[in-house]
């Protein structure tokens, strides 16, 4: 694999994990630390990637890209990108020094001997396509992933409207049942006070409905 698409893989595996990490702290968890080791480890092995090209001078418009991709990434860690050094800019070229040219002999052109199972050469501008299209599919799904966000608040306020609805209809129901409550216990009192009542003067009433009875028979009799 050359340096190129070993660097595009590193990229968009990175990407992919922020995507992920940024998913995870929108629903309110914290992401596992393993995520964030990896994800830091990739943007050094990113980095030393970029700057061996460039010094290589094999950098053209890919380490730019790449260039552009890590301070982006770098960015979406957040504070915890802080710890991680970013990519000075690249000084402009300086002009060549000027040196008296020879005059150039013709001479015979040899074509170097190409071995069949040579590594074929990376196409920079497919490359490039891929990262840029990389880079479209993944906004295409931070906006999806917003959107998402957005319909579950939106969905946790309407809830939220409900439940304090349920409550008042609640907290008047307690109203209701303590009311009745007191009621039943004021019933219950004036029933325990009429049996206690008619406990205590139960002979009385008793005696009073002998003596009653005993006159009828009295009178009964004589008659």
């Amino acid at each position: 694999m050359s340096a190129l698409a070993r660097l595009t893989h590193i990229s968009t595996q990175t990407l992919t994990l922020l995507l992920e990490r940024q998913r995870l702290e929108a629903l309110g968890q914290a992401p596992p630390p393993s995520t964030t080791s990896q994800i830091t480890r990739n943007l050094g092995q990113l980095r030393a990637g970029v700057l061996e090209m460039e010094q290589a001078g094999s950098a053209g418009d890919a380490a730019r890209v790449l260039r552009e991709q890590y301070e982006r990434m770098r960015a979406m860690l957040g504070p915890d990108g802080e710890s991680i050094e970013s990519l000075k800019p690249l000084a402009p070229p300086s002009p060549p020094p000027k040196v008296e040219q020879e005059p150039v002999l013709p001479t015979r052109v040899y074509e170097p001997y190409r071995d069949d199972d040579e590594e074929p050469e990376v196409d920079v501008n497919a490359v490039l396509g891929q990262q840029q299209q990389h880079m479209a599919e993944q906004d295409t799904q931070l906006e999806q992933l917003g959107h998402s966000i957005r319909r579950q608040r939106d969905i946790s306020i309407q809830i939220g409207d409900e439940l304090d609805v349920h409550s008042g209809l609640l907290e008047q129901l307690d109203a209701d049942v303590d009311g009745t409550e007191r009621r039943m216990s004021g019933a219950q009192r004036r029933l325990d006070r009429v049996a206690e009542g008619a406990r205590r003067n139960g002979s009385t009433i008793a005696i009073a409905g002998l003596i009653f009875v005993l006159l009828v028979l009295i009178i009964v009799f004589k008659t």
